[in-house]
């Protein structure tokens, strides 16, 4: 089932205190970036969150879940959708634990 795109919008509405938050379809699902930085994903009208220690730390009760099939465990973070604060503090520990992503080489 895809992600519908309402669910895409309240969670990013959600999220405005993050930063710059942005969205990109990704084989019918969504990346939630803030910055450059892919900080969590949208499966199934479900928020999972990258596992980073920082964000952990701030849920250590946290369930985690493999977004899609194959994939590694995320913290699901549905819970938190209607505690926007709690929900950017999360997002923000776990963007803050993530590298830069590597810059793109030139096409030739």
């Amino acid at each position: 089932m895809a992600t519908d795109p309402a669910t895409v919008s309240f969670v990013t509405e959600q999220l405005e205190g993050a930063g710059p938050v942005t969205t990109r379809k990704m084989f019918g699902e969504y990346a939630v970036y803030i910055g450059a930085k892919v900080v969590a994903l949208i499966c199934d009208n479900q928020l999972f969150v990258k596992p980073t220690p920082g964000a952990l730390a701030l849920v250590p009760d946290a369930h985690l879940a493999p977004p899609y099939p194959g994939a590694k465990p995320h913290i699901q973070a549905d819970a938190r959708l209607d505690d926007p604060d709690a929900l950017v503090a999360l997002v923000i520990a776990a963007e803050r634990d993530l590298p830069e992503p590597k810059p793109k080489k030139p096409k030739r």
